[in-house]
């Protein structure tokens, strides 16, 4: 629906949205929804209020739980809602259940007259090949949230299928989370999703080689692989086991609505690849 004004926008989900993996300059999180309110949706929608209620290591279930009666309360004109990567991780995963979760949300936001954007995921073992035993639950997953959204009138920004969601350069170390070029290329996919003034599907296009004094961006090494999961797999491993969360004892970072001139300003353009130095070209925050 382009040229649709919004005026209050609210998003709702886990670390992704969060926006850990995409420090600003003070070192807290940003993240593609603060990228999606301030380089996308500001522009074309002056007052715009953004509120984002994400907390990282939620499951579905505690992002409805938690977030949704918050959510409803603001009465966005837009939302978003992503969720669901925490639950593929835990051993005992149920897409059904997950899926439900989503779903409620869905309508509980749109039947209130919210236009609600979601995406789907991309492949893990693409990304990290220790992960090939999660492809399926992703799969089950991406084509119960693409039925609940149709049901519900729900956009999605189909992020699956193309390559360069497997570049490296768009991945943080963790290889959990997206870094800052990842993070502007999930903004700039749900502001195409959405039909935002100005949007289009560049987002799909590869990254630019990288210079010759970088490293090749190849296979990664089984050395290379261990190393991954001794720093961040096998923390993770440890919480989980320990019944705690990395969210826990955090709350919100922007639980009510306040002007988007309160987000570092971030302008619509794709990050690219420095051909120099093959360092992300993102801008930074003043």
């Amino acid at each position: 629906m382009p040229g649709r004004e919004y005026l209050r926008y609210v998003a709702l989900g886990d670390s992704q949205t969060e926006g850990l993996g995409d420090p600003d300059d003070a070192g807290r999180p940003r993240g593609w929804a603060d990228r999606l309110a301030a380089g996308h949706l500001a522009p074309h929608n002056p007052g715009l209020l953004y509120a984002n209620l994400a907390v990282r290591g939620r499951l579905a279930g505690q992002v409805r739980d938690e977030q949704l009666a918050a959510a409803l309360a603001l009465r966005p004109d837009l939302a978003t809602v992503v969720a669901g990567v925490n639950d593929v991780l835990r051993p005992r995963f149920d897409a059904d259940e997950v899926a439900g979760h989503l779903e409620a949300m869905f309508a509980a936001l749109t039947a209130q007259g919210a236009r609600v954007a979601t995406l789907t995921f991309p492949d893990a073992a693409r990304i990290t090949p220790l992960a090939r035993p999660l492809g399926p639950r992703v799969t089950a997953l991406n084509h119960r949230i693409r039925r609940a959204a149709h049901r519900h009138g729900v956009v999605v920004a189909e992020t699956t299928h193309h390559p360069v969601v497997s570049d490296p350069r768009l991945w943080s170390p963790d290889r959990l989370h997206a870094g800052p070029l990842g993070h502007e290329r999930i903004a700039a996919a749900v502001a195409h999703a959405l039909g935002l003034p100005g949007s289009d599907d560049s987002w799909t296009h590869p990254l630019p080689p990288p210079s010759a004094a970088a490293p090749p961006a190849g296979p990664r090494s089984a050395a290379a692989e261990v190393r991954w999961a001794a720093a961040f797999l096998g923390p993770w491993l440890v919480r989980r086991l320990r019944g705690r969360s990395s969210g826990d004892g955090r709350t919100a970072k922007r639980p009510g609505l306040l002007p988007v001139a309160s987000v570092a300003h971030l302008p619509p353009g794709l990050a690219t690849v420095d051909g120099k130095d093959g360092k992300s070209a993102h801008p930074k925050s003043p």
